[in-house]
């Protein structure tokens, strides 16, 4: 009986783009987008995480799909916690007389009233604790940094809905900044991009697969071409354009000079002895945005920094978050226990 009360506190990465869970003692058990389809009429969840996201772009009247959370923080209160109970039953299966602790991340740029609704939400989806870390400092966690050290660590964390740029020492973030530009900005970038060089219509499905597939930060040896789909603005008909990846990049430049701007803003208001360790460590990239090809190798070209990228940039934080699961007592003070007062 013990073991089965151990094996149940959790730690949500309550993400715009995924959700990740990760259960005391067994891991990630859960990796899907946060997406929820409800039914027009009655409210009622059609479907969630992956099956929902296929339905983005593709539904009839009587469905929509929708992302509950925008920019990192909830948008949509009701499906958020809806997504949330559905994740947490799908891992939770049996049962337990008691509710599990639940640590939730969320963005370092988010105010009281938003971390308010995400414990809500952890609360109504059925914890008996919520406590509450904040995403780069899970993301450094889950990526091995020491961050009980009396060392400066930097840890960039490109996420679907912000970028979280932080630098950790001590345990605690000395400083940070949350840019709500990131995945879901490279993918609009990209659908704008097309509108007006091709008159081409995408849909964000198809913007996000252009991204993983051509889209890069930096130049590439070879630089591959694809076949995009959509509608011609002119024609109304369905029409394929071909893209290289120096287009692509072209089209990402705004959103990743606002990312490397964020590091480099960062990087100026830390104080010196700190940016002396920078200079020895470098800088993390992780969340799904450190795929993006040749990010890391721009970062370093306009910060002069070394820049390394993440062992599992998607489950950093979701790992990070779960080490203060595991290791609870000693890692107490990395958690925003109650809203600060301000």
């Amino acid at each position: 009986m013990a073991n089965s009360i151990i094996g149940r506190d959790m730690a949500v990465d309550l993400g715009t783009a995924n959700t990740l869970v990760y259960v005391r003692g067994k891991g990630v058990l859960l990796d899907e987008p946060s997406v929820v389809a409800l039914h027009a009429g009655t409210g009622e969840i059609v479907a969630v995480g992956h099956e929902a996201k296929r339905m983005i772009g593709r539904t009839p009247d009587s469905i929509t799909a929708i992302r509950p959370l925008k920019d990192g923080v909830i948008a949509d209160f009701e499906s958020t916690e809806q997504m949330l109970r559905f994740f947490i039953q799908q891992v939770h299966r049996r049962r337990y007389f008691t509710k599990p602790r639940l640590v939730i991340c969320v963005p370092s740029g988010i105010t009281a009233v938003e971390q308010r609704a995400v414990k809500e939400a952890g609360y109504q989806a059925g914890a008996r604790r919520v406590y509450i870390v904040e995403e780069p400092m899970a993301a450094a966690i889950g990526a091995g940094l020491p961050v009980h050290e009396a060392t400066g660590n930097m840890v960039v964390d490109v996420g679907g809905g912000t970028t979280e740029v932080a630098v950790i020492s001590l345990g605690g973030i000395v400083t940070s900044l949350s840019v709500r530009t990131a995945g879901d900005t490279l993918d609009q970038a990209i659908i704008a991009w097309m509108k007006k060089e091709h008159s081409l219509m995408l849909g964000e499905r198809t913007a996000e697969e252009i991204k993983m597939t051509l889209g890069s930060a930096f130049p590439l040896p070879d630089e591959p071409e694809a076949e995009v789909r959509g509608r011609d603005m002119v024609s109304g008909l369905p029409k394929t354009v071909v893209v290289s990846s120096a287009e692509v990049r072209m089209a990402l430049e705004e959103p990743l000079h606002a990312i490397v701007d964020a590091v480099r803003t960062t990087l100026d208001q830390t104080p010196p002895e700190l940016a002396g360790d920078i200079m020895d460590r470098g800088v993390v990239l992780t969340g799904g945005g450190a795929l993006l090809r040749g990010l890391d190798e721009r970062i370093r070209h306009e910060t002069g920094m070394p820049v390394h990228v993440a062992e599992d940039p998607l489950h950093s934080v979701a790992m990070g978050a779960g080490k203060c699961v595991e290791e609870f007592e000693a890692l107490q003070q990395v958690l925003v226990s109650e809203p600060r007062r301000r």
